[in-house]
């Protein structure tokens, strides 16, 4: 049964810069899809999990992730959200953070995420990222939630 429901996009991300940056090139990228911005990683775990529009109750979702996080560890996110028995676990994961350490790149494939990006320091590399980002989603396909 194809539930056509659109996708959610949420942003785990505490840079307001960093946020609007990555929205305003996924616009460019023709993307309409309503994007849900958390700053905090408390907030958009309750989203995730327990908000009626959030994507366990409301299906198809796909997840833009910090690491670095105010209150806790993108990681922590990454488990939680692919634990086995979790209603999220097929929910792409893309993790967008500063960290281009290999140890930490491995772990996040190791706990399930889809696609490891390092934001540039330098901003027109940083958009241009994003932009391709944007491209990305424009043509993947993303699973519904289980039930």
């Amino acid at each position: 049964m194809t539930n056509q429901q659109p996708v959610n996009i949420v942003m785990v991300e505490d840079d307001e810069g960093h946020a609007r940056l990555i929205e305003k090139n996924i616009r460019r990228a023709g993307i309409s899809n309503h994007i849900h911005h958390f700053l905090d990683g408390n907030t958009a775990l309750q989203f995730l999990y327990d908000d009626p529009k959030g994507p366990a109750k409301n299906g198809p979702a796909l997840i833009l992730l910090d690491l670095n996080l105010p209150d806790m560890s993108g990681t922590d996110i990454l488990a939680k959200i692919k634990a086995e028995g979790s209603p999220l676990k097929r929910a792409p994961v893309v993790v967008l953070t500063t960290t281009d350490d290999k140890l930490e790149i491995q772990r996040c494939y190791d706990l399930g995420c889809n696609v490891y990006i390092t934001k540039p320091v330098n901003y027109e590399s940083f958009a241009d990222a994003i932009r391709q980002l944007g491209l990305f989603l424009s043509v993947i396909q993303v699973p519904d939630v289980e039930d």
